[in-house]
């Protein structure tokens, strides 16, 4: 009777082998190490410093009642929203102007389209800051009352998250089978109507997806969002980081758990609306 061997790891099975489990495990710790620990200590009952003095749920009501804070949560919630909304529509419409269409100008576009992307940020702001000055747009919407005094950062959002939205719904539109539009068109459907109805729906993962990115870039955006903001018109992480300069205290991390917890929320809601819907049979 034949011994048999013992199968080993094959050339593919990457998850069997243990350096790069330990590798993928080390990654983890790095990542969401730091956020389980700002977590942890925003129920701290030490307002300062890095030491656990006990369990307390004080910071949150702190937080809630710090009117900077609150402020500038509210600001930073209506700018992503805001934005969302808008950059959203801007972007779908390019990603499906860019997958029709073709013009002489198309790989310029897709250049200039892509330029929000890859400069850094920091010029990004401080060009817009300049053309906000020079135009007279800061001043004009820092004296308005609120939410108009946001929309300068408003602006600044949509030019830097479209791009994004813009590809991740080119990259679902490669995947559609033009003979379905022709099949609507046959059957009697107007261009409005196969619009809405066949290419939407197709659409619709990566119009969430795109959202989703969208929002997120805005909600946690610093650099430009400082460059950009008028001088009454603080958002949260910009009042995080004038509050960190004396010392972190433990409403600040309750502020940010709730922000994590925004977050989480809004990626399980998108990840439910892109799920395909049970059909019961």
């Amino acid at each position: 009777m034949a011994e048999q061997m013992k199968p080993g790891v094959g050339p593919l099975e990457y998850g069997r082998r243990r350096w790069l489990q330990v590798l993928f495990g080390l990654t983890l710790v790095v990542l969401y190490l730091p956020i389980a620990v700002l977590i942890a200590f925003s129920f701290n009952q030490q307002n300062r410093g890095g030491v656990w003095k006990g369990f307390t749920l004080e910071n949150y009501p702190k937080a809630w009642h710090n009117q900077s804070i609150y402020d500038a949560m509210v600001n930073s919630l209506t700018i992503a929203f805001v934005t969302t909304l808008i950059a959203t529509v801007i972007g779908t419409m390019v990603a499906v102007m860019m997958w029709r269409f073709r013009f002489p100008i198309k790989p310029a576009y897709e250049a200039a389209m892509g330029l929000p992307i890859v400069i850094p940020e920091i010029c990004m702001g401080v060009a817009l800051l300049l053309f906000f000055n020079s135009t007279g747009i800061m001043g004009f919407f820092s004296a308005m009352i609120w939410p108009f005094n946001l929309s300068t950062i408003i602006i600044a959002h949509i030019a830097f998250c479209f791009p994004f939205v813009a590809i991740v719904v080119r990259s679902r539109l490669v995947g559609f089978n033009k003979q379905l539009e022709e099949a609507s068109r046959d059957l009697g459907a107007n261009e409005w109507q196969t619009f809405w109805q066949i290419l939407v729906p197709f659409m619709k993962p990566g119009i969430i997806a795109g959202a989703l990115l969208a929002f997120t870039l805005s909600l946690d955006d610093f650099v430009i969002t400082f460059f950009t903001a008028g001088p009454e018109t603080v958002t949260f992480p910009v009042k995080i980081y004038s509050m960190v300069k004396t010392g972190v205290k433990y409403e600040v991390n309750a502020a940010s758990t709730i922000l994590i917890f925004i977050t989480i929320l809004a990626t399980v809601l998108a990840m439910k609306l892109q799920a395909p819907e049970k059909s019961g049979h």
